[in-house]
């Protein structure tokens, strides 16, 4: 079976480039970024853990840790993230975690079952681990996303998609298309028009299903 939005995200211990890491231990009361790649030392990847890196406070303010997920080694990952931080200038210090057992990867369905790395692999072998995983502090999957290997991941909507995710949490709102932070949000239809004024203030009334109103602060 898939894995789900709101379904508990699977745990796993792992060797990572921070040391031994258990997922829910490290998540703690924080949201969470799981992203993932199919090898060290490939372009498209150089440039998205270096976006990752440079988005390190973005993250922060929002007490959400990101985790990077590889089907190599610790040991190569550390020479990576040389590259990493050469090339965008900024600390690679998230852990990235040695999935060579492809544990996470069945774990999050990356891959098929029957999937192995055959030697001298090349990223072709493991392209469908590109995905990504917003985790909330309850441990429940938020919001995934899966990329091919030719588009590199957009880290600013994976932003924005993640400040969409805190905004709605626990709120019976919802955001837009092309929702940014500070604009308007949408009723949920679980209330009434009654309910909604009651709770939220004045409602924009578009159509008797689509209503807005301003964000509420958490």
């Amino acid at each position: 079976m898939s894995l789900r939005i709101n379904d508990i995200a699977p745990d796993f211990t792992a060797d990572s480039t921070i040391g031994q890491l258990s997922l829910h231990d490290w998540i703690g009361d924080s949201y969470a970024i799981l992203f993932s790649h199919p090898k060290d030392f490939t372009p498209v990847c150089t440039t998205e853990f270096g976006a990752v890196a440079q988005l390190a406070p973005e993250f922060a303010k929002r007490n959400t840790k990101v985790m990077g997920v590889s089907v190599d080694n610790v040991e190569e990952h550390k020479k990576w993230q040389r590259d990493i931080e050469a090339f965008c200038g900024a600390p690679a210090d998230f852990p990235i975690i040695d999935d060579t057992s492809l544990t996470v990867s069945k774990l999050y369905d990356m891959l098929p079952a029957d999937a192995y790395l055959p030697d001298g692999r090349t990223p072709a072998d493991s392209a469908t681990v590109r995905s990504v995983f917003i985790l909330g502090p309850d441990k429940k999957v938020r919001l995934t996303m899966t990329y091919p290997m030719s588009v590199g991941r957009n880290f600013a909507e994976i932003l924005r998609a993640l400040d969409a995710v805190q905004a709605t949490d626990g709120v019976p709102i919802a955001t837009p298309a092309n929702w940014v932070p500070g604009q308007d949000v949408i009723v949920a239809l679980s209330l009434n028009n009654d309910q909604a004024q009651e709770k939220f203030g004045a409602l924009d009334i578009k159509l008797p299903y689509l209503r807005f109103i301003s964000a509420p602060k958490k």
